[in-house]
């Protein structure tokens, strides 16, 4: 009888292997055989179907991006060219509050919930059946989906700006249990946005509850990351504290130049509390976060850029100042008559995006907006920043420690069983990359350039990106919260 092992598909020789613990990376031949790797260590013995000479190369296990806005790009743009050109081989998708389901198509879609959806026929009545679509339409990436806060009050609320009834509160639960039931993660907030702004700590935490009992995640864009980041972290602490749920702090940053170098407050902050609850946190490796154009929102950005507008798509890419500029009005003025439109928001301190990055716990998120008509790129550079630049070029971290908080780390924080590690055993989710070559090239005037160094990326077991080129290979996965493993874990 002959074992997967015998007959391989792929042996990748040679390679220097980094295996998501954070361990010193070692050379050796790793073996795939249909959607798990089979062998690792010294497999001269054994002949693949394909075999790889990976002398000078690093591979290490598929990227997980954990904090996205890729709900409908899974089902619009199944080949992922902007994750997978990455290395990136599972999204986490209903961030900030917002998802496509549980919503039905006679409700209101207020912002920015227009950041994932085209119109109302974007969105599914129930998770199941969103599920259900990646099932019969599967991407080229695995897929691990939340059910948003604002989506769940724009189902059952008629207006937004007053906290849920007990009523309200209730029904919400009930669609957010279907949701977890159907096989969501966890329960993302925005609490920054108009659509939950309202919603007091007590609403918040009677919902976490629900996911707690489902052995669930909470991640939450906070209420504040500015002048009272430090009252928003103590809130997100109770809700992870009172609803008993783990917590992933998103993004984080401090913004506007009067909060810069306050990372030195708030990092402390989570290392306190994470002595008794499980807390995390993502960050992208950029000065500049990327959201809905708010007028009120001008004043603390030293630079903005319109990322799309529906009143003038032609500005898309521009600076705002530029457009005032030409329209003769001021910025707020501007931006009023742009809507709805996006933009990239020049408000944060490169110290602080380092300090974050390097906090031991810290994981790598995008938080990139496929449907921006001038993305902030970060959709299309994070990850071969962070290694190339980072991490080879600043030395703020090694290369092995930069893959943990890529693979690893994410991993275990969010039970993704035998994702993250390079192991036999483990699904064959793998990025073979030149650790001296790999760069971001997406820039704020070029977002939507590939990374440079990224040989090939596999997606249980089938090669998705491959000689600078999506293969059209979709055996991506919408991983089910019952397939998961335990939340809120470190590596």
């Amino acid at each position: 009888m002959t074992s997967p092992t015998d007959h391989p598909d792929l042996i990748v020789r040679g390679a220097r292997i980094i295996d998501g613990s954070g361990a010193p990376s070692f050379v050796a031949d790793l073996a795939v055989a249909d959607d798990r790797i089979v062998a690792l260590g010294d497999l001269a013995a054994l002949k693949g179907a394909r075999e790889i000479d990976a002398a000078g190369r690093a591979l290490a296990p598929g990227f997980i991006d954990v904090h996205t806005h890729d709900d409908r790009a899974l089902l619009s743009d199944p080949a992922m060219a902007c994750k997978a050109s990455q290395g990136v081989t599972t999204v986490v998708t209903g961030n900030c509050g917002i998802s496509l389901a549980p919503l039905g198509r006679d409700r209101p879609m207020p912002p920015p919930l227009d950041l994932i959806a085209a119109g109302p026929d974007s969105f599914f009545p129930d998770f199941g059946a969103y599920l259900d679509a990646l099932d019969r339409d599967p991407p080229a990436v695995n897929a691990v989906c939340q059910a948003g806060h604002a989506t769940l009050r724009a189902g059952v609320m008629d207006r937004f700006d007053r906290p849920a009834t007990e009523t309200e509160i209730a029904v919400m639960r009930e669609h957010l249990e279907a949701a977890l039931d159907a096989g969501a993660v966890g329960l993302s907030t925005g609490l920054f946005y108009r659509p939950a702004n309202a919603a007091p700590t007590e609403e918040v935490v009677a919902l976490v509850r629900a996911v707690a009992a489902a052995g669930g995640i909470h991640s939450t864009h906070m209420r504040d990351e500015a002048d009272h980041v430090t009252e928003s972290l103590d809130e997100t602490f109770r809700i992870g504290r009172e609803g008993g749920v783990p917590v992933v702090i998103s993004h984080h940053k401090v913004t506007n130049a009067p909060n810069h170098g306050r990372t030195r407050e708030t990092l402390p902050m989570i290392d306190h509390a994470r002595e008794t609850q499980p807390v995390a946190l993502d960050v992208y490796p950029y000065p500049a976060g990327s959201t809905i154009l708010n007028p009120d929102r001008l004043a603390g950005a030293a630079r903005v850029v319109v990322t799309w507008s529906k009143a003038r798509p032609d500005v898309a890419g521009r600076d705002l100042a530029d457009i005032a500029a030409e329209m003769g009005c001021g910025l707020e003025d501007a931006a009023a008559r742009l809507q709805p439109a996006g933009a990239i928001y020049f408000a944060m301190d490169e110290d602080d995006v380092r300090r974050v990055l390097a906090w031991r716990y810290a994981m790598i998120g995008s938080d990139g907006l496929p449907h921006d008509s001038h993305p902030h790129p970060r959709l299309w550079g994070t990850f071969p920043r962070v290694l190339g630049h980072y991490a080879r070029d600043l030395g703020l971290f090694s290369l092995e420690d930069a893959v943990r908080k890529m693979t690893g780390l994410p991993a275990a924080q969010f039970g993704l069983t035998d994702r993250g590690t390079i192991r036999p055993g483990a699904y064959a989710d793998l990025v073979l990359f030149d650790p001296d070559t790999v760069i971001d090239r997406a820039d704020w005037d070029h977002p939507t350039l590939p990374a440079d160094g990224v040989d090939l990326v596999m997606v249980n077991g089938r090669a998705v990106w491959e000689a600078g080129a999506a293969t059209g290979a979709r055996p991506g996965r919408a991983l089910r919260l019952q397939s998961l493993g335990p939340k809120g874990g470190v590596v």
